[in-house]
């Protein structure tokens, strides 16, 4: 649905972050392949039985020691960090390289011992027996097993990047770590000069079902409302630019049931296919909202502002025809033949020239980009006072109320 969750994800995002930094930092090497970083083998070997000894640790050692551990296993095999720092919307990343590069120029050697010292104070036991048998490195992998636990990613052979949503048992609903997930990929597609585009759809019945709520029971003591309100304004604004700026041609394969947010943004789009059993729905005013997503610039300009108002203002559900008469869609195909016909139109973009496409979309959005700039920041502004509201307190405890008669 949509945004209320949004103020929670920046409370969220560092401890689900470290955690996959925890787990790609403790992959194991073989100890002949890391000798040849350190001229002393006794080290090299101490510190190949420290990554195992990591993952045989049964208790949480927090996102400090987590981030250190990343931070000392990357200065020990690559040394100094020179990689440029990520964007704003790659918050994994910019957390990653924060830590490394404060390391400075620390040696490999003795980053290989604070490693190992670092393992050892944690209760990790050198020399008991090796039951691990990863011998590859994920820290830097760009494959959906090591970046990507709430999405599928793939880069199809003509260059397409598909973001599959993949919560089919939640319908899709777009948690803190989707969110983050979904800003990383995007950023990569946009640089990564082999993808020509990308699309996004969901795994199931659904699309997507919007944000998912149930996060918003999970408030952390000590932060206030206001403060929350404050944290979604800043992740709500990354997030939505994200596609305000994406160079390449961006699709929407709307397998299903759209709603909220994921309706919300598809006018940042440059083609969305519609199945013919989809629906759109933004149900903000129930929820005590307004609309996000640029919505309030781009659905008038391409519906007509009394069909707009009847979707961000009314709540009314429309069919994918309705989609399709008012311009919202692009093109609606059966749904028993959606994903063979509508992956053939990916293909048919995916066959023009990669170049010619970019600067089409330039020339089509440039025009336009900084008014949806400054538009998404009206939005993001009116959330934060609605999120601390009577108006949205009420409508999501009713919402609650309801579903816990369910």
């Amino acid at each position: 649905y949509n945004q209320p969750i949004s103020k929670l994800m920046a409370l969220h995002r560092l401890s689900s972050a470290c955690n996959r930094m925890f787990l790609s930092a403790s992959v194991v090497q073989t100890a002949s392949g890391l000798r040849s970083l350190s001229s002393a083998g006794g080290l090299a070997d101490k510190f190949t039985k420290a990554q195992s000894a990591l993952q045989r640790l049964t208790e949480d050692p927090g996102n400090a020691a987590k981030l250190k551990i990343y931070s000392l296993y990357k200065q020990a095999t690559e040394g100094k960090c020179t990689k440029p720092k990520p964007g704003f919307t790659d918050f994994v990343g910019r957390a990653k390289w924060d830590a490394w590069s404060g390391l400075g120029d620390m040696t490999k050697d003795q980053a290989m011992q604070q490693y190992i010292d670092l393992v050892e104070s944690m209760g990790g036991k050198l020399d008991a027996p090796d039951t691990t048998a990863d011998t590859t490195n994920p820290a830097d992998s760009n494959t959906a097993s090591a970046d990507y636990k709430e999405a599928l990613v793939s880069i199809s052979p003509s260059g397409v990047l598909w973001f599959t949503l993949n919560r089919p048992a939640k319908k899709n609903a777009i948690s803190t770590d989707l969110y983050a997930e979904w800003s990383k990929a995007m950023e990569q597609a946009a640089a990564d000069d082999k993808v020509k585009a990308m699309v996004i759809t969901g795994a199931g019945e659904y699309f997507s079902s919007g944000n998912d709520l149930s996060s918003f029971t999970n408030l952390k003591p000590g932060v206030t409302m206001e403060q929350m309100a404050a944290d979604g304004n800043a992740i709500l604004r990354r997030f939505v630019a994200a596609f305000i700026d994406f160079p390449k041609p961006l699709i929407a394969l709307v397998n299903g049931p759209a709603v909220g947010i994921s309706v919300s943004t598809l006018g940042l789009y440059d083609q969305v296919f519609a199945s013919d059993s989809a629906t759109f729905h933004m149900p903000f005013s129930s929820l005590g909202q307004t609309p996000e997503g640029c919505s309030s610039y781009t659905l008038p300009r391409i519906m007509g502002l009394s069909a707009a108002a009847s979707l961000v203002m009314f709540n009314r559900k429309i069919s994918a025809q309705e989609a399709l008469s008012c311009g919202l869609v692009s093109r609606v195909f059966p749904a028993a033949s959606f994903a063979a016909e509508a992956g053939a139109a990916v293909e048919e973009i995916a066959a023009l020239p990669r170049q010619t496409l970019i600067y089409a979309k330039q020339l089509l959005r440039e025009p336009i980009r900084a008014e949806l700039h400054a538009t998404n920041e009206r939005e993001c502004n009116r959330l934060q006072e609605r999120w601390i509201s009577e108006d949205c307190f009420n409508a999501v405890a009713k919402f609650f109320s309801r579903k816990s008669k369910l």
